[in-house]
Order: C-alpha cells, then sequence, then structure tokens
C-alpha cells in the first residue's frame, strides 16, 4: 500500500517536472524571455528534480 503512495507522489513529482520543462521551453521561445522568469523556473526544477531522486 505504501508503494503505491510513494509511486503516485513520484508521478505527480515527475508530472510537475515536465510542465516546468514546458513552461521554460515556452518563456526562452519568446522573442525577448524573461531571465528571471527563467531563472525562477530552472530552480524550480533543481528542487523538483531532488526530490524525484531522493524519493
Amino acid at each position: 500500500m505504501a508503494s503505491i503512495a510513494v509511486s503516485s507522489h513520484l508521478n505527480a513529482l515527475q508530472n510537475k517536472h515536465a510542465g516546468l520543462e514546458a513552461r521554460l521551453r515556452d518563456e526562452m521561445a519568446r522573442p525577448i524571455p524573461d531571465t528571471a522568469t527563467i531563472q525562477a523556473l530552472k530552480k524550480q526544477k533543481l528542487r523538483l528534480k531532488e526530490e524525484i531522486n531522493s524519493a
């Protein structure tokens, strides 16, 4: 039962990571990307990646 919860949590983290990746790609494709937004998205992605790796 606990492994199902961990798997579900891991899937949720991976989905959030993919969403951040998409937002990052969209921001970088803009004619004038907002560097502050890019840095914030990268930090969020890194935190999620670390949480995924520790799960």
